[in-house]
């Protein structure tokens, strides 16, 4: 073999080399800080306030949730689940005005529960679930983390760390932008059935529901429990 052969070779196989390198920098997804900025949004400053202000360790972490999350890929809810989980949603809504903590506790259980439905980690690793949530719904997922917290406080009995009426509400209120983001159809989900009428349109009826508020929910302030 010649040694322009040889130099021809070598160069090729550092040029497919280079191209696999940059297809596996893709898959893992975005890992300078302005792409894990656009990608977690909010999430991004939770962060970076928890690491307080350290950005490189903030956006060590934003990375390592990517490589172990991006990759998932959501399970779609066919119409019969998601208009359960719309109906108990409903019900946790309703409850908060005579019972909100216990309506509180409904929402953790069920935002856990829907994650779990669409693909996401089991309700049981709670810290993993959230992460892979921070993911895919970063915009959101905030509103999971505060329900779960205030559905959590004051479980030793000590009453001064309880959360109060106003508390339980916002952390509710926050919540349901991420069951709307979880129960929303896929484009995937858009198929005709037999009838001719499409997921979405069967879900019609509901949206109405999903959008209202309880009046305990809507008003500003509220004595504490």
């Amino acid at each position: 073999m010649s040694t322009g052969m040889i130099i021809a070779l070598i160069v090729i196989v550092a040029v497919v080399a280079l191209v696999a390198a940059a297809f596996a920098q893709r898959a893992r997804g975005p890992r300078g800080g302005r792409d894990l900025k656009r990608r977690f949004g909010p999430e991004y400053d939770r962060t970076l306030a928890r690491h307080d202000g350290d950005a490189k360790a903030a956006e060590r972490e934003l990375a390592e949730r990517v490589e172990r999350h991006g990759a998932l890929r959501e399970t779609p809810l066919d119409a019969g689940r998601r208009h359960e989980f719309e109906q108990r949603w409903t019900a946790a809504q309703e409850r908060f005005v005579d019972s909100p903590r216990e309506a509180v506790a409904d929402a953790d259980r069920l935002l856990s529960e829907i994650a779990a439905a669409r693909g996401f980690p089991d309700g049981g690793q709670y810290e993993e679930q959230l992460a892979a949530l921070s993911v895919h719904h970063a915009d959101h997922v905030h509103g999971y983390r505060h329900v779960h917290r205030v559905a959590r406080v004051g479980v030793s009995g000590n009453d001064g760390d309880r959360a109060d009426t106003e508390e339980l509400r916002e952390a509710m209120v926050e919540a349901r932008a991420l069951f709307e983001d979880l129960t929303a159809p896929n484009r995937h989900d858009r198929r005709e059935d037999g009838s001719g009428t499409t997921a979405d349109a069967r879900t019609d009826g509901h949206k109405e529901s999903r959008g209202h508020l309880p009046w305990a929910l809507n008003r500003r302030h509220a004595k504490g429990s």
